[in-house]
């Protein structure tokens, strides 16, 4: 037990777990998950849910819990040492998962269990395994087989290549600039800068492509030329575009080898394209009804997104006297509008909104919605920055969860939630395991002594990773492959996380989760109103940005030959839905790590359609508010009863139904964007 990734009497031992543990643990998993295979398959081991839950399902998520416990370490501490070890486990780890799922003795045996002696729980886990299998590989032979599992290996490799050069392309990139550029930059944004810069003994103020400094100065810097270094810098990322020897980190050929390989495995499989195969989980049937699906929406936000931009020009002409807008100009010219047609700024927000304060205001909604209490709690971390915290009801621990918040080198970016294990009625011994998780952001660190400082953009981006985060840790399931976000359909699972974002513009809330970083005053009411007057300033803009993705990634992965270059298909899907186009040197795809390193392949869509189905809901709570605005507890209740309680053990369409007696429409949604 000296291996404290092998240690699994409670929680990862994090403060412990060096990169040399990595390959000794991993040798240690495997060997345990072969033999238990070789058990299970045997002729004689009996066709039964828990004779293989306990045998195999023990072996098996042992080794998921160590793997994760060091994917997760690479995503938020990243150095060469660990990166090296987890690397060159990387192919092993895959190798197994690639073989379990496409073993054809474990596949006869799971179709041999007589599912009449199922619960419902199992069933669905049943359900989906037997489905699981095949997309495995399962019922492939022969050369077919081994050329499956060699892409398997192959898409891991280049997909920790690709998120690994997304990160060293914004970690190496800083420009040190002097206070003269700085003009309009946020005071804590440029402290902060000067303070990075001091640390590397370096003259002037440190700027990065991090986001809680890129999008600062992009927003509000009045230096064009500053604008304009910085932006080329972030959307060459990972590029062939890239300033000097950073081409060095081009993901171009990666992105081609990885739409072949899916093509490759996706014929394999007996489908025409990937974009098949990666539907056959998720809620929508087919790549034509996506596609339909992104352009009616992209339709009704058309119309919005040109008065968006035709104000934007005329703002520009009439008070900045900028005739022609570039692409770095646009942040900036849009924050200037939303000052003067509001009378606030983004800034004058953010001082309001220091983080101990935002996260008590969050815990508030959620302890007197979902009848929880949430208490500060200990545990071994990986960063002095993380904390920990359980989940109680009744006075008895349902979770726990991590809060790790800040932006720093050798973290990527972005925010996410993950397990770090499942609820699971473990068939070993008997024991209820609780839910943990992990909740990742990237916020800036307080300056000068202050706490750090949230944009409401940033508060938003809180709540919707909580929002994740409950629905892995309130789930009542004791079946870990449905329990919690597992086994939820890909494009339902953002509806808990978005569903939480609607809490961030009620003002029972808000006024819970405000005091000035200074003064300690909420936040005023007049402010609160203009704020809300603002809401969907740009909604039209913004929905057809998430569109252009959206079709992007469903057209490449459907139609898209990988033997040709990927830029003229983007190019094709920003002249049928932008009306905003970006340079010809810009290579936003090369850092689109959701779809090439994050599981979203085909699937980036799912954010507007559970967008649907969590503005459906929240409407629900709309219609129950008291005359304060404050939410009703019981359709807190049903909520989590009907959706966050049952995770992936039913179908999410019919959980909806439950929750909801109808089938999602699209009004909620377009009335919550102004588009309706």
């Amino acid at each position: 037990m000296s291996n404290p990734l092998l240690d699994f009497t409670d929680l990862p031992l994090f403060d412990q777990i060096r990169p040399e543990h990595v390959a000794e643990a991993v040798d240690n998993l495997l060997v345990d998950c072969e033999q238990a295979l070789e058990r299970v398959t045997a002729a004689d081991f009996p066709a039964s849910w828990h004779a293989l839950s306990m045998t195999l399902d023990v072996a098996t998520e042992r080794l998921g819990r160590a793997w994760g416990t060091v994917s997760h370490l690479n995503g938020v501490g990243d150095t060469p040492e660990l990166r090296a070890a987890y690397n060159a486990a990387l192919p092993r780890v895959t190798d197994f998962w690639t073989r379990l799922g496409s073993d054809e003795r474990l596949y006869a045996k799971y179709k041999a269990i007589d599912t009449a002696t199922l619960d419902a729980e199992q069933r669905q886990a049943h359900k989906n395994a037997m489905r699981n299998f095949i997309l495995g590989g399962a019922e492939l032979t022969g050369e077919a087989k081994s050329r499956f599992a060699q892409i398997q290996e192959r898409q891991a490799e280049l997909g920790q290549k690709f998120s690994e050069n997304a990160l060293d392309a914004t970690d190496a990139w800083a420009y040190y600039a002097q206070e003269d550029e700085l003009v309009g930059v946020p005071a804590d944004v440029v402290q902060a800068a000067r303070a990075a810069a001091q640390a590397e003994g370096k003259d002037g103020h440190k700027l990065t492509l991090k986001m809680p400094c890129y999008l600062p100065v992009m927003q509000f810097g009045h230096d064009s030329k500053l604008r304009e270094r910085l932006y080329r810098a972030y959307v060459t990322r990972a590029s062939d575009q890239a300033d000097g020897d950073l081409t060095r980190f081009d993901n171009d050929a990666i992105i081609r080898e990885l739409l072949a390989l899916r093509r490759e495995e996706a014929r394999l499989l007996g489908y025409d394209n990937f974009a098949e195969v990666s539907l056959v989980p998720k809620m929508a049937k087919s790549p034509a009804e996506v596609v339909t699906f992104l352009r009616e929406l992209a339709s009704k936000a058309r119309p919005h997104a040109e008065r968006d931009l035709a104000d934007m020009r005329a703002f520009a002409a009439h008070s900045l006297g900028l005739a022609e807008p570039q692409a770095w100009d646009w942040p900036y010219l849009a924050e200037k509008l939303k000052e003067d047609r509001y009378a606030f700024s983004e800034q004058e927000v953010k001082q309001y909104f220091t983080a101990p304060k935002v996260l008590a205001g969050l815990f508030k909604i959620v302890e007197t919605l979902f009848e929880v209490e949430i208490r500060r709690d200990q545990a071994a971390t990986w960063h002095p920055g993380v904390e920990f915290f359980r989940l109680e009801r009744g006075g008895r621990t349902i979770g726990q969860f991590y809060l790790d918040p800040s932006a720093r080198a050798g973290k990527r970016g972005g925010a996410w939630m993950d397990d770090v294990r499942a609820r699971w009625l473990r068939p070993d011994d008997g024991r209820l395991q609780l839910p943990v998780a992990h909740l990742v952001c990237n916020f800036a660190e307080g300056v000068n002594g202050q706490p750090p400082l949230l944009t409401h953009d940033d508060v938003i981006t809180l709540f919707h990773e909580f929002g994740h985060g409950l629905h892995h840790l309130l789930t009542q399931v004791k079946e870990h492959d449905v329990s919690g976000i597992s086994g939820v359909e890909w494009d339902a699972v953002e509806l808990p996380s978005q569903f939480m974002e609607n809490f961030c513009w009620e003002w029972s809330v808000l006024r819970h989760m405000t005091a000035h970083v200074e003064t300690g005053q909420p936040l005023p009411r007049e402010l609160f109103d203009k704020m809300l007057a603002a809401r969907n300033f740009q909604s039209g803009l913004q929905t057809l940005r998430q569109i252009e993705f959206s079709l992007f990634d469903m057209r490449l992965h459907a139609e898209h030959d990988p033997a040709h270059d990927f830029m003229p298909l983007l190019k094709q899907v920003r002249d049928e839905v932008a009306v905003i186009h970006p340079p010809a040197f810009s290579r936003s795809a090369n850092t689109f790590s959701h779809i090439f390193a994050g599981g979203y392949a085909a699937g980036y869509y799912s954010y507007k359609w559970a967008e649907v189905l969590s503005a459906d809901a929240y409407a629900a709570f709309e219609e129950s508010m008291d005359a304060e605005g404050n939410p009703s507890r019981e359709t807190g209740r049903r909520y989590r009863v009907a959706i966050l309680e049952v995770g992936g053990s039913r179908p999410a369409m019919e959980s909806f139904r439950a929750f909801r007696g109808r089938e999602p429409q699209l009004d909620a949604l377009l009335r919550h964007q102004g588009m309706a």
